[in-house]
């Protein structure tokens, strides 16, 4: 059974306390790629208005976790659920795709279309779900391009700017449309200490500014410790979740030693490899 902790000092601000309530229900939820199973059983809840890590050593599912609660990828068992709107167990096609249209996501190599400038990538989805003329279409993206501290740069290309600017161009795309759930798989990956530490403050930043719910993978222990409220641990070798709180409760009072240990190795900002299962 998971460890349970308190919420973390984080969540803050009369609004966000007020609108607390369960945003997101992961029920009884089994990965599996055939016989393989990655995690079975996974049982929790996301707060409205909080950041909430997913985090476990390397190859654990992770990923493979972000990828079945935004749809990418169908469970062989359980369900999740928005605001108690089933996604998989009910949902038909139309439903999961407009529950899918509240999300903004940034993968982990950020998933910049390369040949298309930083403006190009970001218009993408208000060209798709946002009735807007072309001047408007531009104002917004140079908005959000500025909220991620890019003003400027719109019309630079993916391989014109830095890995961490990449990041924040990703972000910008993904925060186009306000969406009220955000998901971000693995951020501050790859980057230098300075950089992480940046995106981690943009990130607290865009959750208050947009009032969004936010659901970040890591095993950067600088940014878990920095941004989350509430938190899971995915275990990879029983396979299944084995704690969930507030990580600074989860480092002094988790029961399994494993989740102590993890989240007591020290921060050090070195970048994350490559976690293809998660």
């Amino acid at each position: 059974m998971a460890d349970s902790a308190t919420t973390g000092p984080g969540t803050s601000g009369t609004d966000r306390a007020a609108a607390a309530d369960g945003c997101i229900q992961v029920a009884g939820l089994t990965m599996a790629f055939g016989d393989t199973v990655v995690q079975r059983d996974l049982e929790f809840e996301i707060t409205r208005g909080e950041v909430f890590v997913i985090m476990g050593g390397s190859g654990c599912g992770k990923s493979t976790l972000l990828r079945h609660m935004i749809g990418l990828i169908e469970p062989a068992a359980g369900d999740v659920l928005f605001d108690g709107e089933s996604f998989w167990a009910e949902g038909d096609a139309d439903s999961r795709q407009r529950i899918s249209e509240r999300f903004g996501v940034l993968f982990q190599s950020g998933a910049l279309f390369s040949s298309m400038t930083l403006a190009e990538n970001v218009a993408l989805p208000l060209q798709r779900y946002a009735a807007l003329g072309p001047r408007e279409t531009r104002e917004l993206v140079e908005l959000k391009l500025a909220l991620v501290g890019l003003r400027g740069f719109e019309d630079y290309l993916p391989a014109e700017i830095s890995g961490g600017m990449r990041k924040r161009a990703g972000l910008a795309r993904a925060i186009a449309r306000d969406p009220d759930l955000l998901f971000l798989d693995e951020p501050s990956a790859g980057l230098d200490p300075l950089t992480a530490r940046r995106l981690d403050e943009l990130i607290l930043e865009l959750r208050d500014s947009l009032r969004a719910t936010v659901v970040v993978v890591t095993h950067e222990l600088d940014s878990i410790f920095t941004i989350a409220d509430d938190s899971i641990f995915l275990d990879g070798e029983s396979r299944t979740m084995i704690a969930q709180g507030a990580p600074r409760d989860l480092a002094q009072r988790a029961e399994q030693a494993k989740v102590r240990e993890f989240l007591r190795r020290g921060g050090s900002r070195r970048p994350a490899p490559a976690d293809a299962a998660g």
